[in-house]
């Protein structure tokens, strides 16, 4: 397994694995001996950077979530897991009460919030120190400085060390650091966005804004990336929830348009060439691109998992990487 530092203080910087692990359907749809093989085989593997979130996964059962957190801990007390395992948790998109969403009703972005729920998310997992934690989703009702202030306290508390933020257009990603950066304080440094090697379509609407769905990498991110090297992308979804390899599981919709097909054309042949799975030529193609991205997956099965795992001795040619990229 190959690692990457992600953040830039000394203090709080983590040498994390070019592959994440996802644990959002743990404790839920995915039963508790599954998930600790599934996570003892990434670990086995040398992988050391798991996500999570506090809303894990409030859908399966009406509840606020909770369920993945919890089971990690579990999983870390009964394998004796230590700060060598860097995980990842996100707030702001509890449901403030069972049976509602993050759509009608997220607890949001207050200082309070995340005190509260920060304090929550150390207690499921078992953790002294979150080693990073993001803002889930905007929460345009509370004023940047008050989310920024607050993220911060916790880090001068020590009981989080990075910042990270997801679902958030980029100018208030941008905004929010600015106001970090003027004050002294911590600002958010690792991103995480949807992202795969298809590329969705901009116009449709998001779940949570007209203008469109600002839980996708798109030019804007990608630009910013590029010139910022101090930030760091993990990219949710990397294998399009399965639409590459399952035919029960046909492309979003976000993916109709002409340029799909140019594109699968263009990984189909550079799988054949290389003897890998289509997801592993999207997995090689993100960890080692021009702007190295860290893809999160999510598995069901050790086996699943196997392949993913795969990719990472993956080693795609120039000419097979600018094929790809080419590809519209």
């Amino acid at each position: 397994m190959r690692n990457r530092t992600i953040g830039t203080d000394p203090a709080t910087r983590r040498d994390v694995s070019v592959l994440s692990l996802g644990a959002m359907r743990m404790g839920s749809s995915t039963d508790e001996a599954t998930s600790f093989a599934i996570l003892d085989r990434y670990v086995e593997a040398g992988g050391n950077f798991i996500d999570t979130s506090d809303n894990y996964a409030f859908w399966d059962d009406g509840s606020q979530g909770g369920q993945s957190e919890e089971l990690l801990g579990r999983w870390r007390r009964s394998r004796g897991i230590g700060d060598e395992v860097t995980i990842a948790t996100k707030l702001g998109a509890r449901p403030l009460a069972p049976g509602t969403g993050y759509i009608d009703n997220p607890e949001g972005l207050s200082a309070k919030v995340i005190r509260e729920s920060a304090e929550r998310s150390r207690e499921r997992l078992g953790l002294d120190r979150l080693p990073l934690l993001y803002a889930h989703i905007e929460d345009p009702r509370v004023e940047l400085r008050e989310t920024v202030e607050g993220f911060a306290e916790l880090v001068a508390e020590g009981t989080v060390g990075l910042l990270g933020v997801s679902n958030h257009w980029a100018w208030r990603v941008e905004r929010a650091r600015n106001i970090a950066a003027a004050a002294g304080l911590p600002g958010y440094e690792v991103l995480q966005y949807r992202h795969t090697y298809l590329r969705p379509r901009a116009d449709l609407p998001g779940q949570l804004s007209r203008d469109g769905d600002h839980g996708l990498v798109g030019a804007d991110l990608l630009s910013y990336l590029r010139e910022d090297p101090r930030l760091t992308m993990v990219a949710y979804s990397p294998l399009a929830d399965g639409g590459y390899t399952r035919s029960d599981k046909p492309l979003n919709a976000a993916f109709d348009h002409p340029g799909t097909e140019v594109r699968l054309a263009a990984l189909r042949q550079v799988a054949g060439e290389t003897g890998a799975t289509l997801n592993q030529v999207v997995l090689s193609w993100l960890i080692g691109g021009e702007v190295p991205i860290l893809p999160l997956v999510g598995a069901s099965s050790v086996a699943q998992l196997e392949e993913s795992l795969a990719a990472v001795d993956l080693e795609l040619t120039e000419d097979q990487r600018t094929r790809l990229d080419a590809a519209r």
